[in-house]
């Protein structure tokens, strides 16, 4: 399949012979879409902030001594409550003071049994000075009694991007990668359209989860059908450039909040974005199908049609398309059934189950550890300036990839990396009380870089070892684990939630653990993907930092289709030995 691999090299632009330069059209089917999934998923951020809040004053709900303040006076009188462990909330809903504890003086009652009281006049917001004016936390007052529905409805979220990118997964196996794409963003339409429409928080709970799905069902199938259509030498550069679009993405998110300032109309905003991509995307010349997908699940048909489009794109000429034709054409004899694999058999094999099974574990470890990290930066930064932090985090590991993992290798820098997270977690997990504040910021800096280096280059190496056959499958179950152990933050960040240490012990051990996984993985730089099973399984671990020569300059065995001629082999020898050695000169048998 020389031709055929060829031509799917050139689907970016950048054929076998590295001389070509991607496209402009090729190049935006696979990077613009990106900018606007990193909008959807970074909506959450803006959606589920907390402003500082109150409930509005009532004299009736107030306790007894302070009933006749007002104004300056209240305040004053509330400061020391405040500092004594009451919260605002606490100081408009008690009743008749605190809870009754051990020492209180006789006759003290309480509405409820927690003391608590309704608030009768509504919730009072402060406006922040920059960002949406309202959200969902504003708008049904997700605050005090019901904050718990705020990281709920960020876990259902995240629960929908696993969901997602298992199912978008198994159809990329069985239906495409590009179908799998236009569908999933033309879901992603309505759906948007329902959040923004939401009447109650129930609704906006089940629309998010869908919604999340199908962004998760698009973003899937676009990294699949880019990694395919690269050449070995071009495959990191290529997804890290749509890296940097997916960063891109989320840091004009806020930006597009302050315009909006509402966040119905922010949703909308970014749905009518991804309708505009879905428009666009209808037409075929700016993503085709995989045809490295096509010839492996022997659908030679469309392949010889789509690596046909690909070879006129590149500017390739008539004779190495000819060549293409003539070789698919003899391929195509006995008219071969497509032959599509299950998820299933991934877990009847050896070495893709051991490199799936790892990989994973990376990916949750590195997305599941990154609260640990932000939790110290919360302190120190305000909302807004955390979310850059956190974004630039992720941009300076996307660099540090590009730089690292081409020359040095993809087993050698994810090594590195889990490393880099493992100390620093440890670190600050046992000399947290001990360590100055600018050690503990930088700490937690190099880890959340290090964990997002650790999560890209995870997701990234398992596209590289899985076979064609089944990597939309198995990629999308690698995918979700890490959004599984992105789950976990909003979890810890339920009220009255004392499982931080546990969580933050927990993901420590195992980004330790992982490390001595990680020396089990072959390594992927500069060979071709692998298509079937089989080519899936005959890859090896080599040495840590060793080079494998891309050719063997000296064959110890003849090519193949050279046919083996040893006549000349029988003649030299006999001139060889001579006459004096000649089989006829023996002398007979006594």
């Amino acid at each position: 399949m020389e031709a055929a691999g060829a031509a799917t090299g050139a689907g970016t632009g950048t054929g076998t012979g590295g001389g070509a330069r991607p496209r402009g059209r090729r190049a935006a089917g696979g990077w613009a879409p990106c900018l606007a999934l990193a909008l959807g998923w970074a909506l959450g951020w803006a959606l589920g902030a907390e402003p500082p809040h109150r409930c509005r004053p009532d004299a009736a709900l107030l306790p007894p001594p302070l009933r006749r303040l007002a104004g300056a006076a209240l305040l004053r009188a509330a400061v020391p409550r405040l500092r004594g462990g009451w919260s605002p909330c606490q100081l408009y809903r008690y009743r008749h003071g605190p809870p009754a504890t051990p020492g209180t003086a006789p006759g003290t009652a309480t509405a409820r049994p927690d003391g608590t009281g309704p608030c009768t006049r509504g919730w009072h917001y402060a406006l922040p000075a920059a960002g949406l004016r309202s959200n969902m936390v504003t708008q049904w007052d997700l605050v005090c009694a019901s904050r718990w529905k705020v990281p709920l409805e960020q876990t259902t979220h995240l629960l929908g991007w696993t969901l997602g990118s298992v199912a978008a997964g198994l159809a990329c196996d069985r239906f495409g990668r590009r179908p799998t794409f236009v569908v999933s963003l033309g879901l992603a339409v309505p759906l948007g359209l329902g959040v923004a429409l939401a009447i109650n928080f129930l609704m906006v709970l089940v629309a998010r989860m869908l919604f999340g799905a199908a962004l998760a069902g698009a973003f899937l199938s676009l990294y699949v059908a880019r990694l395919e259509q690269c050449d070995p030498p071009h495959r990191l550069e290529v997804t890290m450039v749509a890296g940097f679009f997916w960063i891109a993405g989320e840091l004009l998110l806020p930006g597009l909040a302050v315009l909006c300032r509402d966040w119905r109309v922010l949703q909308g905003a970014v749905t009518m974005i991804l309708a505009l991509l879905a428009a666009c995307w209808w037409c075929p010349a700016l993503l085709l199908e995989s045809p490295r997908w096509l010839l492996a699940t022997q659908q030679l048909e469309r392949a010889r049609k789509t690596l046909q489009a690909l070879a006129e794109s590149s500017g390739r000429g008539a004779d190495d398309q000819g060549s293409l034709m003539a070789e698919l054409e003899t391929l195509a004899e006995g008219s071969p059934q497509p032959r599509y694999h299950a998820v299933c058999e991934i877990f009847s094999t050896r070495v893709i189950w051991k490199n799936s099974v790892i990989l994973g574990f990376t990916a949750f470890i590195g997305s599941g550890i990154r609260h640990c990290f932000t939790r110290n930066l919360a302190p120190h930064l305000p909302r807004f300036s955390s979310y850059l932090a956190l974004v630039g985090a992720e941009a300076v590991a996307c660099l540090f990839l590009c730089l690292t993992a081409e020359r040095f290798g993809r087993r050698a820098v994810l090594l590195l990396c889990t490393v880099l997270t493992g100390i620093s977690s440890l670190l600050l997990l046992a000399l947290t009380q001990y360590l100055l504040d600018l050690i503990v910021l930088t700490l937690s800096v190099v880890g959340i870089t290090a964990s997002h280096a650790v999560t890209m280059l995870s997701i990234f190496f398992a596209s590289e070892v899985l076979p064609t056959v089944v990597r939309g499958a198995g990629l999308g179950l690698i995918v979700g684990a890490s959004f599984v152990g992105k789950a976990a933050a909003p979890i810890t960040a339920i009220p009255n939630s004392r499982g931080f240490f546990l969580h933050h012990l927990v993901f420590a051990s195992f980004a330790i653990l992982s490390v001595l996984s990680i020396m089990l993985l072959p390594e992927s730089r500069g060979r071709g993907l692998p298509q079937s099973l089989q080519d899936g399984e005959s890859q090896r671990r080599p040495p840590l930092f060793h080079r494998p020569p891309r050719e063997d300059h000296l064959p110890l065995l003849a090519p193949r289709g050279i046919p083996h001629d040893y006549s000349r082999l029988v003649s030299s020898a006999k001139r060889a030995l001579g006459p004096r050695h000649s089989p006829t000169d023996a002398p007979p048998e006594t």
